[in-house]
């Protein structure tokens, strides 16, 4: 080595040079005169050139990036460059070109640190650093800069100190200007170049929070304070720390800094200092006049600074004095503020943050849950249960992640099957978040510590609720045992400035609510409380005022304001009827609501309600206590639940029970009538018609009650073929119920009288009535009356051949139904959709929409005869003649049983077409007496076919009239027409054997 070569120079050489191809691969050292060369493509340069190049990349980039790269260019670094040659001639100046270049890079990633605000960590590390380079002044900067801004003011004093004392005596000279003007600014508490931020740096992404960032942002450029309010664990710091950050920059160029009032106790002194150590403004800010507020606005009056007071709820008053004084001192700073109630200041912009939308929810969701269980996968029934999870955690943030770092131990299902018990499900939060974010019952108990006593009252109380609640409802049932009810409001209004309660508008005045979480809470503190059975006995007592109240409004001019009313309140409703501490109040709530469920069509539950009333009520004495108590008689709600059998397709009950203890008539006409409408809808028209006559004697002083059996008579009349009752009674039925202003009794008479206007070929006028139908239908809210308009006009369509409207308005109809549970109006968009498939010779669509008819949906007597007639027609034209007759001979035999002349009349003519298919002049004047008799069917009712009906019947006669002639073909017509029904059936059934 050096100057002494080693003995065997030559073989020493190829010892070093193979350990050298070992190390770094036999390619990259090659021979060549006069020696080795060691080569080195672009991708594999030495750790010196990686050094320098990441070093020159993070002088252009931002601030983030410039960070990274700087760190990664020192953690290149193993220790001194050349360590095993230091003290040889031909490294030196390498070595100590790369430690100045290594030394440079530290001073940068330092001020790059002391702009983040890193100040306190830094005042200790370069302490060692500016040891060992005493001399470097950029170096000695940054230590007296992270001193003065940890409060160490002395300290930074004494370094610079011992700087110049150390130039005097080694090299008489005093520091650079810089450093000396840094001294100054130190000695006059204003050091320059302060660090412009101490905005944490996050660790997940944000999600669903464009919208509000962009909003805030636009708000800090006009308002002077900012408060983002919402409950809990909702993410207000998060989303403040964010929209800080954007806001930052040029906008305020004395800095974005974030001060965490969370831990604070104290009064305004206290928040003072708090905020004057954050911003390094003198240390604690012991000097000078007046209070350390005061101080503390003092320093800032000339500065533009955006100030994050996080977490102000629990010191709201004290931190709204030191808002207010530091704003009016300093008109360059804005607050942008985070709290579960508002400050209560002059000026003060609100801005809610809301929970996540469903989408959001289910991403955030996802992202935890995938970084905690990386197998876990979002699909199918997985998606399902995680929109449950979201649903039921009402999209909080900190609930949903605390959620999602159990999939790893519970899975999904298992997850969203334990949130009833959430208070113990979701306990394990991240280690680094503070106490009162580890579980979702530290993040409520925060906020329940922060209440009063009568907040808390009233809090506990709103759990009896569910769905939400009015004003009026909640001082009905908050109220009472040492709350007056003229205080309720007050409060309540408190616990929504605390965001503890959702307020939103509604058509009938503010509506309050809790979240589900905050609901769970407070409902084990009413237990607590030993309060539960009051309040479910006011919550009862004020469903069944509200109930009552509105029975006689629903039908009226007021019926749809009552109707929202009503639907706002279906889960109280049901609450109420599901805990009912009161019986005889459940089952007069019971009855009031009977009218809102068959307007809303829910019938499966009012069927289930009435059943569950009646049987709660003991046998022995049912009569004396339903009469006594509820002033009606057992027999109303036995009347009313079998009408909601009936209407839910339970035809167990197909006669009205005994109703002779309602003593009132109106009462019980109207049950009567009830009873009467369900027999319609299962299909027993008889039965209907009989009840319906008992009904209309009982209500000659009720207009509503006469309209009503008015026009469910004009419905049974149509399904029977009596046009005449249904012109007569459809028409009295519209006018009263027009005159009482009752839109629904209105809806009622549209179905008969526009398929009256329809038969007798008055098509504008049929459309007409249905698009009001639609209108009312749609005005109401009555999803499933929509359905039924939406499939009469298409059937107006089909009748125009516009057979892309048809089925546009039938697959919409279709849509609707489905949502609904909609049997019939199922039904009747199926079947339309099938009659234009056929009719515009779409045979395998018509089949098929036949199939699922046939296969899947229950339909009425006056369905299936239409289902096996259009089987017939488009089995006639495939040219099956077999199964044609088969269906069409079926479908005669339900038409008898119904007895409506037109679907007899119908079936005759699906009859001729497959008797006409078998080509034989014999067989085809066969087909021409059915023809007859089928018109004449059509006309003893005053119905004959309007022309855009008659395509059927066209191609049958076209075919029957080349075979027979036209004279042959009149007087065969003519012979049918004066057939009866029986000898016309008989005639079919004579045919049958031969069609084949």
């Amino acid at each position: 080595m050096g100057a002494e070569p080693p003995g065997n120079p030559a073989n020493a050489l190829q010892a070093k040079v193979s350990q050298l191809r070992r190390a770094v691969g036999r390619d990259r050292v090659a021979y060549q005169a006069p020696g080795y060369v060691l080569r080195l493509g672009p991708a594999d340069q030495v750790d010196a050139d990686r050094f320098r190049a990441l070093a020159a990349g993070a002088r252009s980039a931002d601030p983030a990036t410039r960070a990274a790269l700087l760190a990664e260019a020192l953690e290149l670094w193993r220790g001194p460059a050349y360590a095993d040659f230091a003290d040889e001639e031909f490294v030196r100046a390498a070595v100590h070109r790369l430690a100045e270049q290594r030394l440079a890079v530290v001073e940068e990633q330092a001020e790059l640190r002391l702009a983040a605000g890193d100040h306190l960590l830094l005042a200790g590390e370069l302490a060692d650093l500016v040891a060992r380079h005493p001399l470097r002044e950029r170096l000695r900067a940054v230590q007296l800069r992270a001193l003065y801004l940890a409060g160490r003011q002395g300290e930074a004093l004494a370094s610079y100190e011992e700087l110049r004392h150390r130039l005097a005596d080694e090299f008489g000279a005093d520091p650079g200007p810089e450093l000396a003007e840094l001294h100054q600014a130190i000695l006059r508490q204003d050091a320059p170049d302060r660090p412009r931020a101490n905005l944490p740096a996050q660790l997940t992404t944000l999600i669903g929070r464009r919208h509000a960032l962009e909003e805030i942002d636009r708000l800090l450029a006009g308002a002077r304070l900012v408060t983002l309010i919402g409950p809990g664990g909702v993410g207000k710091t998060r989303v403040a720390v964010e929209a800080a950050a954007r806001a930052g920059g040029s906008r305020f160029p004395d800095g974005v800094w974030l001060v965490e009032f969370a831990g604070q106790r104290g009064g305004v002194a206290d928040l003072a200092q708090a905020v004057a150590a954050t911003l390094g403004v003198s240390g604690d800010v012991p000097a000078g006049p007046g209070t350390p507020a005061d101080r503390l606005a003092a320093a800032l009056r000339e500065r533009r600074i955006l100030l994050v007071l996080d977490n102000c709820e629990q010191v709201v008053e004290p931190a709204a004095e030191l808002v207010d004084l530091l704003l009016r001192a300093a008109p360059g700073a804005r607050v942008l503020a985070t709290s579960r109630e508002p400050l209560g200041l002059a000026g003060e912009t609100l801005f809610p943050v809301e929970p996540l939308r469903p989408d959001d929810a289910i991403r955030l969701f996802t992202e935890r849950a995938t970084a905690s269980a990386p197998s876990f996968t979002l699909d199918g029934e997985i998606r399902e249960a995680v929109a449950e999870i979201c649903h039921r955690l009402d999209g909080i943030p900190l609930a949903l992640e605390l959620a999602a770092t159990r999939v790893r131990g519970l899975g999904v299902r298992e997850l969203a099957a334990r949130l009833k018990d959430r208070f113990r499900v979701l306990t394990a939060g991240q280690r680094g978040a503070p106490a009162r974010q580890q579980t979702l019952r530290a993040v409520i108990d925060w906020s329940w510590e922060l209440l009063g006593e009568q907040e808390r009252i009233v809090l506990r109380r709103l759990a009896g609720f569910a769905g939400g609640c009015t004003l009026d409802a909640a001082e009905a049932v908050c109220a009472g045992a040492g709350l007056p009810r003229e205080e309720v409001l007050d409060l309540v209004t408190r616990l929504v400035d605390r965001s503890l309660v959702v307020m939103a508008d509604s058509p009938a005045g503010p509506r309050y609510r809790l979240l589900e979480s905050v609901a769970a809470y407070a409902m084990e503190r009413l237990r607590e409380a030993d309060e539960l059975a009051g309040v479910r006995e006011r919550h009862l007592r004020h469903y069944l005022d509200l109930a009552e109240q509105a029975e006689p409004q629903l039908r009226g001019a007021r019926q749809q304001a009552w109707l929202g009313r009503l639907d706002a309140e279906a889960a109280n409703f049901r609450s109420a009827l599901q805990e009912a501490v009161l019986p005889d109040a459940a089952a007069r709530l019971a009855t009031a609501l009977c009218w809102w469920w068959l307007l809303r069509g829910r019938l499966n539950e009012g069927r289930r309600v009435l059943s569950a009333v009646l049987d709660a009520v003991p046998e022995a004495a049912e009569l004396r206590a339903l009469s006594a108590v509820l002033g009606l008689g057992a027999a109303e709600l036995r009347v009313l639940e079998g009408a909601f059998m009936l209407l839910t397709g339970d035809r167990s009950r197909p006669k009205p029970p005994s109703h002779e203890e309602i003593t009132d008539p109106v009462r019980r006409g109207r049950a009567l009538w009830l009873h009467a409408y369900g027999l319609f809808h299962a299909g027993l028209p008889d039965a209907c018609e009989e009840v319906s006559a008992q009904a209309l004697g009982l209500l000659a002083t009720d207009d509503w009650g006469t309209a009503a059996v008015l026009g469910l008579r004009a419905m049974n009349a149509l399904a029977r073929g009596d046009l005449d009752t249904v012109t007569r009674d459809g028409l009295r039925g519209a006018a009263l119920f027009r005159e009482l202003g009752d839109r629904w009794g209105e809806l009622q008479t549209v179905s008969p009288l526009a398929t009256l206007a329809e038969i007798k070929g008055d098509y504008p006028e049929a459309a007409r009535r249905q698009t009001e139908g639609l209108r009312i239908a749609e005005e109401l809210g009555l999803a499933a009356e929509v359905a039924a308009r939406l499939s009469g006009l298409g059937r107006l369509a089909l009748l125009s051949h516009d057979w892309d409207r048809a089925r546009d308005l039938h697959e919409r109809a279709l849509r609707l139904a489905v949502e609904q549970g909609y049997v019939y109006g199922e039904v009747h968009a199926v079947m339309g959709l099938a009659l234009g498939a056929r009719r515009s010779g779409d045979l395998d669509a018509a089949e098929a929409h036949l199939a699922r008819l046939r296969d899947e949906l229950v339909s009425s007597p006056a369905g299936e005869h239409l289902l096996l007639v259009e089987l017939g027609f488009t089995a006639e034209l495939r040219g099956d003649a077999a199964r044609a007759a088969d269906c069409q001979l079926r479908g005669l035999e339900v038409a008898r049983s119904i007895g409506e002349p037109r679907a007899v009349a119908l079936s005759f003519e699906g009859l001729a077409g497959a008797v006409a298919l078998s080509g034989d002049a014999g067989r085809a004047g066969s087909a021409v007496l059915l023809l007859g008799a089928a018109d004449a069917a059509r006309r003893s009712v005053g119905a004959p076919l309007p022309p855009a009906e008659r395509g059927d019947v066209d191609r049958i006669t076209a075919v029957t009239r080349a075979l027979l002639g036209e004279d042959a073909h009149a007087e065969a017509f003519l012979r049918g027409a004066r057939l009866g029904v029986q000898e016309a059936a008989s005639l079919a059934r004579s045919l049958l054997p031969d069609v084949s």
